[in-house]
């Protein structure tokens, strides 16, 4: 495959982790300190609290799609390694939408007390975009799964 397309999607997904890194440092630890409103610090604090924690699987799957890029790379996309890659990103997905669907009754209170029933539906935007996500991995996973198993018994037949 060609260099130059995995160069690019290498250099997408580093520049997608950027702007989470610095959510995370600048601005999720300057809102806890300066709310607008103090009366929504105790519904505010949980959804902070689940933005952080997905960020760990955010960056363990870009980390993993990394990888599955290096695979390709050294022509080994058709290998166990990025099955499991693809598994790893599938799981880390799924861990995320399951995180935000658990902070989702926070932003709904918070929406609810605000009058902002637009909040509810960015809420439910990471939840349905992890989803697809997870889908996408896990038929990729499967299709993968299915060309080296069709590789290996066309090399015994060989």
């Amino acid at each position: 495959m060609n260099r130059g397309s995995t160069l690019f999607l290498k250099i997408a997904v580093f520049l997608m982790g950027i702007p989470v890194l610095a959510l995370c440092v600048f601005g999720l630890t300057w809102l806890p300190n300066h709310p607008l409103n103090p009366d929504y610090d105790h519904i505010l604090y949980p959804i902070f609290i689940g933005v952080y924690v997905t960020v760990v699987p955010f960056f363990v799957a870009l980390y993993q799609a990394f990888k599955l890029l290096s695979y390709i790379d050294k022509n080994q996309a058709f290998s166990e390694l990025s099955v499991k890659a693809l598994k790893n990103i599938k799981y880390c997905a799924m861990i995320i939408s399951g995180l935000y669907l658990v902070v989702l009754p926070f932003v709904y209170f918070l929406a609810d007390r605000d009058d902002a029933p637009g909040l509810i539906f960015m809420g439910m935007v990471p939840i349905f975009a992890s989803l697809v996500i997870a889908v996408f991995a896990a038929v990729l996973q499967r299709l993968l799964q299915q060309a080296i198993d069709i590789k290996s018994e066309n090399d015994l037949t060989v």
